[in-house]
């Protein structure tokens, strides 16, 4: 895995993985700051295990929304402290096989949501299924 990023101006860069690019702002005004990059992260990151458990397991699901919200500590380094991630799927799932795919991308798959916790901040998570089609 290899990542760039370069200046463009005062605080902003334009980053890239060996694709596409994105703009990274360290003021938070253009794009995404850094460290909404890594709660992005967290969220792309178990949305990805929470989708693929899923449908392994024969769940059919139309939507998933994964929301992560996050406080940081006040003074430097302003690392996540506490960070709460919702599961929204628009679905008939089975609840114990939803929580079960939470469960195991936590504990088991989410690179970066484990990361995250090894540095020392608390991580909860909460799901909501929502049945029947939108209209």
């Amino acid at each position: 895995m290899r990542a760039r990023v370069r200046l463009l101006g005062e605080m902003t860069f334009v980053g890239d993985a060996d694709g596409p690019g994105i703009v990274v702002d360290g003021k938070g005004r253009l794009g995404p700051s850094p460290m909404q990059l890594v709660l992005m992260g967290v969220a792309g990151c178990t949305a990805v295990d929470v989708a693929e458990i899923l449908g392994r397991n024969g769940q059919v699901f139309e939507r998933l929304e994964v929301v992560a919200e996050a406080e940081r500590a006040p003074e430097p380094p302003r690392v996540f402290t506490r960070v709460k991630i919702r599961y929204v799927v628009h679905g008939d799932v089975d609840e114990n096989i939803l929580r079960d795919a939470i469960k195991l991308s936590q504990a088991r798959y989410c690179s970066a949501s484990i990361m995250v916790k090894r540095s020392g901040a608390e991580v909860t998570t909460e799901y909501e299924i929502v049945r029947g089609r939108e209209n």
